[in-house]
């Protein structure tokens, strides 16, 4: 069957996730170090402590990680002496400085002329378990749809969050393929969903999980030639 979906996973596929993130945490830490000082230099460990607790009340969070980090920085002000009122709007305001250094994110050179050469052929559609919107980064015009695990609280590699972007993106799971860079939450869950799956795979690392991807690519701009290649084989 001839490929008309499109799913692309974000982080580390389209952009190097871990710089950013290193950065939005020191961001984060340096504002509440100047707007909320009776929290002052609260260890990490705390703060894991702290998560780790709400998620053990409240499992159904571990998918909505932008609700989790929120609480988690409410509960740490409320340790530390603000009252309710305080410490909800210092938790919202602190949260926001992170989410907008979270997306101070370089988009590898490659990922927008790839998606202009693919958006003219397919839909083009997200799924992510992480909290980037494509929206806050000018690239939400390539793409048909964003699904983001925390918005349904389902996340990769569950079959049903990759079901929900064939419904969204009006394919079958024979003419649908995703993009992502982890073996589990991207290979085997589309796989498990029916679809074919492209191993990201940029720094040659080894395959070491049970069932191999269905092609592999170490930059996106591999992606028509191997999709046209795959639509002549299989044309519909």
């Amino acid at each position: 069957m001839t490929i008309q979906l499109i799913t692309f996973d974000l982080d580390d596929t389209l952009w190097d996730t871990a710089p950013v993130i290193i950065s939005a945490e020191a961001v984060l830490r340096e504002w509440l170090t100047e707007h909320a000082p009776n929290l002052g230099g609260v260890p990490v460990e705390h703060l894991w402590a702290i998560r780790e607790r709400i998620l053990s009340s409240e499992p159904g969070l571990k998918h909505r990680i932008s609700a989790l980090r929120r609480r988690v920085l409410f509960h740490a002000l409320e340790e530390a002496g603000y009252d309710d009122r305080q410490a909800n709007d210092l938790a919202d305001q602190s949260f926001e400085v992170f989410l907008h250094a979270r997306h101070q994110i370089e988009v590898f050179p490659e990922v927008e002329p790839t998606l202009e050469t693919l958006a003219k052929h397919y839909a083009l559609g997200v799924v992510t378990n992480g909290n980037a919107d494509v929206r806050r980064l000018g690239l939400a015009d390539y793409f048909k749809f964003a699904l983001c695990a925390e918005d349904i609280g389902i996340a990769k590699p569950d079959a049903r969050l990759f079901h929900e972007a064939l419904q969204r993106g009006g394919a079958t799971p024979e003419t649908a393929v995703h993009i992502g860079d982890h073996p589990g939450d991207d290979i085997a869950g589309a796989q498990q969903a029916g679809l074919r799956a492209i191993w990201f795979n940029p720094q040659g690392k080894a395959w070491e999980a049970q069932k191999a991807p269905d092609a592999e690519i170490h930059s996106l701009t591999e992606l028509p030639a191997l999709l046209a290649l795959w639509n002549s084989r299989h044309p519909s």
